[in-house]
């Protein structure tokens, strides 16, 4: 079962919703769209779904065309952020329901539906009614509801999104586990790219209707391969500044460090976490101002001005610190360089060795 997607494209009131995009799913493959908000994750689902049909391009399933097939036809599941379950039925009633509206026999009904239940960890809860589950259980049910057809492409858009951390990191680990037993395309979209390392499997970031990079999760995360897939796959997003490399080292304030790349203007790279408090041998000092601190309990995000740009960083513990002059210090093994196209020029060596 492989979903192909071919020069697919999709066009509103003479806008591109979605860029020319080539991709291929693997049979039993987890795959997840990452992406903020507006970046074109819904679309390119209801495309697979076919629940739309694109402008141009071909979508292919098991090698055969089904771009104008209805979405009925297709063997396809799909749960959404705002999950929906009937409120008068059962639990047992809302998973039966996709499989008596194709008149499946009723022992078979049975028998899959107790066997997705038991998947889902729902069987207790057969005879409840929605409104007497909490909400992770609310939302297991309606995945319930999706994977008893036996589809072989699930789609998932943000189905975690409006869960309380408790549930989300419940059904977060959970999700990979389900997926492994059904054995279907797995598409799950998501605007946090915590969640596309948890979930593993391949990520494909998007960017205003692009794809930008697509491959296995931890490649992608470690070896962006322009300054855009950095920014997508980076929570908050990658710190850039302009450098210039010459005589084979790099330079960043008053400090240099020696790099692999031709002479030139680049952009460095570096994410939160990889701005400290702390000297440590190999990292080079930069001067900053503190503009505003941010306590999350565990970690401190430190918003800072170096000349005119806006960087994060992301500190363990809690710290409480004056606004102001302030010096911070950067690893250049954690510094990824771009050329003045975007393109990634240099990986960080970190990510290299990993």
């Amino acid at each position: 079962m492989t979903l192909e997607l071919r020069g697919v494209s999709k066009e509103v009131a003479g806008q591109a919703w979605t860029h020319p995009t080539d991709l291929v799913l693997a049979p039993g493959s987890m795959n997840v769209l990452l992406g903020p908000t507006l970046s074109g994750k819904t679309t390119l689902m209801r495309l697979m779904a076919g629940l739309d049909q694109p402008t141009a391009g071909r979508i292919l399933w098991q090698g055969r065309d089904v771009t104008g097939q209805r979405v009925q036809d297709r063997g396809v599941a799909m749960v959404y952020q705002q999950f929906i379950n009937y409120p008068s039925m059962t639990v047992y009633d809302n998973i039966a329901s996709p499989l008596r509206l194709q008149r499946v026999a009723r022992a078979e009904i049975d028998r899959r539906v107790r066997e997705t239940a038991a998947m889902m960890r729902l069987t207790p809860f057969l005879d409840r009614r929605p409104l007497e589950l909490s909400g992770g259980q609310q939302q297991r049910t309606a995945l319930a509801r999706a994977l008893v057809k036996g589809a072989g492409l699930v789609l998932l858009d943000e189905p975690l999104a409006n869960l309380d951390y408790k549930l989300r990191e419940e059904l977060r680990a959970e999700i990979p586990r389900i997926f492994e037993a059904s054995g279907a395309i797995f598409v799950y979209a998501t605007t946090e790219p915590e969640e596309a390392l948890l979930l593993g499997g391949n990520t494909a970031t998007l960017w205003e209707g692009r794809v930008t990079q697509f491959g296995p999760t931890p490649q992608v995360y470690r070896a962006p391969q322009d300054a855009v897939t950095a920014r997508v796959f980076s929570d908050p997003p990658m710190n850039f500044k302009p450098v210039v490399v010459t005589g084979g080292e790099a330079a960043l304030d008053d400090a240099r460090w020696p790099v692999d790349v031709p002479d030139g203007p680049y952009t460095a790279g570096f994410r939160a976490a990889h701005l400290t408090l702390d000297q440590t041998p190999r990292a080079i000092p930069l001067a900053a101002r503190l503009d505003a601190t941010e306590i999350t309990g565990a970690e401190t995000y430190l918003h800072l001005l170096h000349g005119q740009d806006r960087w994060v960083g992301l500190v363990p513990g809690v710290r409480r610190l004056a606004q102001g002059p302030l010096t911070v210090w950067l690893d250049p093994a954690h510094v990824y360089l771009f050329d003045q196209c975007g393109r990634l020029a240099r990986a960080a060596p970190y990510a290299r060795a990993a």
